[in-house]
């Protein structure tokens, strides 16, 4: 009996060594497996891989947005297209070559009278106008928050013509009658200035005011003993259909003579509020004026060309005669400010209605 019960007893145990084996190798080897599978993970990490995610039920993903072409937005930026406006004629040459590009950035718009523009100006339909000097001064008092002078574009474009080539001096002009374009316009002040400087004044001549340059070469076709104050371009129109007519006097020599400053006609002016608000624009604008204006004043033959296809000449001959006398330029910052704060004080002088009835202060420069 003792024996039977020993022999269970040593065959139980045995069972349950067995059993106790079994569990720890399965044990150990599910451990072996959740290291390898640990480090096989980290290798992946390592190397930039990650497992794939199971597939789990989520919301449908957003679709993506369809791809549209630019709209000229880019971070929020916003598109300008600048506005400009000139007249039509010599202040617009510098123009020509930036109206033959293929831009977006620029609008054009070209009056024959700047009245017309000022009224643009003023219902903020311009940005940037092209126009006489003094006129600067006095739309600056005139439109709602001013504008800024950016450049000179024109220096001295005017001269006298007749078919009397007696006349060499301004004293030789008393008793003349003279035909101009514009009452209270450039030709107008600088012919009482140069009269001023001689001891002359209106009395001393008869002065017709014309509309505009093409009725002033009427008049002197009418009155071929008549005397015409003109600006080029129009001055080589008008010699090429009044016979016998010639240029008398260089106007830009003859204020040189009796000044120290400098005989402007055109300057650049910006609506102030637009600077503001878009001065990277106005910066853009000079840079691509100074551009064109070179390439105007260097290849002639092709601004000529530009000049009749855009109407501000009739003729490709008499443009191209015409650009060397209209003294185009790109004048900016100090260099600028002292040439047309100086020429406005001549005129002020002259007549302080001429300039608005006041100087521009110093805010009315801008000097990039």
């Amino acid at each position: 009996m003792k024996k039977r019960l020993l022999a269970l007893l040593m065959a139980l145990a045995m069972t349950l060594a067995l059993a106790a084996c079994g569990s720890t190798e399965t044990e150990t080897a599910t451990a072996e497996d959740a290291a390898d599978t640990a480090a096989e993970d980290a290798t992946e990490e390592e190397n930039g891989e990650t497992a794939e995610p199971e597939e789990t039920e989520t919301e449908p993903e957003a679709a993506e947005p369809e791809e549209t072409e630019d709209s000229g937005e880019e971070s929020g930026a916003e598109t300008v297209v600048t506005r400009i406006g000139s007249l039509k004629g010599p202040t617009s040459i510098g123009l020509v070559e930036m109206m033959s590009w293929d831009s977006a950035d620029y609008s054009y718009t070209m009056e024959t009278d700047a009245s017309a523009l000022l009224t643009e100006m003023v219902s903020g339909e311009l940005d940037i106008a092209l126009i006489p000097a003094n006129a600067a001064a006095i739309w600056n008092t005139k439109i709602e928050g001013g504008v800024t002078c950016i450049n000179v574009n024109t220096l001295g474009v005017l001269y006298v013509i007749s078919a009397d080539d007696s006349i060499s001096s301004i004293e030789d002009l008393a008793g003349r009658t003279i035909y101009l374009p514009g009452q209270g316009t450039s030709p107008d002040y600088v012919l009482q200035y140069l009269l001023a400087q001689h001891d002359m004044s209106l009395d001393d001549v008869t002065v017709e005011y014309q509309s505009e340059a093409t009725e002033v070469i009427a008049a002197l076709t009418a009155d071929p003993e008549g005397v015409g104050l003109l600006p080029q371009p129009s001055v080589t129109a008008a010699l090429n259909k009044l016979e016998g007519f010639s240029i008398v006097l260089d106007l830009t020599e003859e204020w040189g003579k009796v000044s120290d400053t400098d005989l402007i006609t055109g300057v650049t002016v910006v609506r102030t509020a637009f600077l503001e608000e878009y001065p990277e624009a106005v910066a853009q604008f000079l840079a691509d004026h100074l551009t064109s204006t070179t390439a105007a004043n260097e290849d002639v033959s092709a601004t000529a060309q530009r000049m009749v296809d855009l109407g501000i000449m009739d003729s490709v001959a008499v443009a191209e005669t015409a650009i060397p006398y209209c003294n185009v330029t790109c004048v900016t910052g100090q260099d600028m400010k002292d040439m047309v704060s100086a020429y406005l004080q001549v005129l002020y002088d002259l007549e302080p209605s001429s300039v608005g009835g006041e100087l521009p202060g110093d805010a009315f420069y801008y000097l990039g």
